[in-house]
């Protein structure tokens, strides 16, 4: 499998439920579906400032991409499962009445062969449209959901969102913008990656790419290798050779203004591991700053366990556990080649960066705080 870009990148260098309050009246609320290859997650929130509100939220593993990658095919099993849970989110969303909404759907139905046909069955069962977004389009969700996440002091940034079937990449330089305006760069973004005249310093992306590989499929690429560190480096070392035509690859990078914030299951699991807690709390998780050092004992934490250490291993939960080691061989793969002291841990993702960009495109986001 190829890693994906558009024509020309290369030019430029069990459910879990909120509670549910009352609607607000003073603000019209927005909704941000995001159907991954292995979760079904909702976000219904409300602009406040420059940020804005969570009234609602689920989140559900659905495991569409189940065999995928043998069959080409979403199978009716996993089918089934996503539509039970879109009829839930069906129903949060006619609850609060929510008319400002984006309803996405990635990697898996990027690549099945019927995904036409499942994409008309939700509509038919549920009423919700399902829009099959582009790398490109992912790949910018995830650039602004984490923008607030960023330091004024970072001068060149990789943001990584590691998901079930796909993983995208994007190397951002913010030499020529202000500290104070970095973060604001970032979010325009969400207008595409190509720089555009707007009369102020803009964030330049030097390239982005989409690796075809996430935590499920790389999971199921190696799936017949029984040894589990063996497993463990093979999947590590064959995430890297789908890096090398990332511009930015080769280049050795001084860690001093260099910043990796990266977004996925995998990275809030490390970091919960990393602070020993005993439930997971993601005011302690999300903006977390680790170390290549600090990540990599985590991993080899996880390597002395064992399948059976982990599987019994509370920080990791039973729904992380099959999919943990393939994230950590992504994570450890990235750090191989940018070792960094400031790798920005994100609890966040796409439902965050579409609830951002429709906020940002009606104007009712205020301008963040340098």
């Amino acid at each position: 499998m190829a890693p994906k870009r558009p024509g020309g990148a290369g030019a430029f260098p069990i459910p879990v439920e909120s509670p549910a309050p009352n609607p607000p009246a003073q603000a019209e609320l927005y909704a941000a579906l995001d159907l991954g290859t292995n979760s079904c997650r909702m976000l219904i929130a409300r602009p406040t400032g420059s940020q804005f509100q969570v009234v609602d939220s689920f989140s559900k593993t659905v495991q569409l991409g189940s065999g995928l990658g043998a069959t080409g095919r979403l199978s009716r099993s996993s089918m089934a499962r996503t539509v039970q849970a879109l009829r839930i989110c069906q129903q949060k969303l006619k609850r609060h009445k929510v008319k400002r909404m984006r309803l996405v759907t990635t990697e898996a139905c990027r690549r099945a062969r019927n995904a036409d046909d499942f994409i008309r069955r939700v509509k038919r069962e549920t009423g919700l449209q399902l829009d099959v977004i582009k790398p490109e389009e992912e790949a910018r969700l995830a650039v602004i959901s984490c923008a607030p996440l960023v330091s004024s002091k970072t001068e060149q940034l990789l943001v990584v969102d590691i998901g079930g079937g796909s993983t995208e990449l994007v190397w951002i330089d913010l030499c020529g913008v202000p500290e104070c305006d970095r973060m604001q760069a970032i979010m325009q973004l969400h207008t595409g990656f190509t720089a555009r005249e707007s009369g102020r310093p803009a964030a330049r992306v030097v390239d982005w790419i989409s690796v075809p590989l996430g935590v499920a499929t790389l999971r199921d690429q190696f799936n017949d290798v029984e040894d589990d560190a063996a497993r463990f480096a093979l999947m590590s070392w064959f995430f890297e050779e789908n890096l090398a035509e990332f511009t930015p690859y080769k280049d050795e990078q001084s860690r001093a203004g260099f910043q990796i914030v990266a977004t996925s299951g995998t990275v809030t699991t490390v970091a919960a591991s990393h602070l020993g807690l005993k439930r997971y709390d993601r005011t302690k998780v999300d903006g977390l700053r680790m170390t290549s050092d600090e990540i990599d004992k985590v991993i080899r934490g996880y390597l002395d366990l064992g399948p059976l250490g982990r599987r019994r291993d509370p920080r990791i939960g039973q729904d992380r556990q099959a999919l943990i080691m393939s994230g950590a061989a992504i994570l450890q793969a990235l750090l191989r080649c940018w070792p960094t002291d400031r790798l920005s841990v994100a609890d966040r993702g796409l439902r965050e960066g579409l609830l951002y960009a429709q906020m940002s495109a009606d104007g009712v986001l205020e301008p963040g705080p340098c």
